[in-house]
């Protein structure tokens, strides 16, 4: 079951990597562009930290919880921009806040790989 932890984190790099780009996209060509352009930004800023965890997943201890938190907190974050952009209103109250709180979560859980000793010592 180990063997899949890593690729989750690869899948979320990539789908925020791709989300991203996308957002980016739909915020030069139409809809709220200060909304969707702050959810783009939080998916490509998210996205290499994360694979940089999922290459570092052998040696820090917290990369899984890291970036499970990091990965849907900023899909939760993005998410509720998003949706307020196409319905007017967020996807249920304090999500937004909610998926920003989890992100600084997962980068305390980054530095505290700093004292978590390495995978295999």
């Amino acid at each position: 079951m180990k063997e899949i932890y890593p690729r989750i984190v690869l899948f979320l790099a990539g789908s925020l990597g791709a989300t991203g780009v996308a957002l980016s996209a739909m915020a030069a060509h139409g809809g709220d562009p200060r909304l969707i352009g702050a959810a783009a930004a939080a998916c490509m800023a998210q996205a290499p930290a994360l694979l940089g965890l999922y290459l570092g997943y052998q040696r820090i201890r917290t990369a899984f919880v890291a970036s499970l938190l990091i990965g849907l907190g900023c899909l939760l974050f993005a998410g509720d921009l998003l949706f307020r952009t196409r319905m007017g209103h967020g996807l249920f109250p304090m999500s937004a806040p909610t998926g920003g709180m989890m992100m600084i979560l997962g980068w305390i859980a980054v530095a505290a790989g700093a004292f978590a000793p390495a995978r295999g010592q």
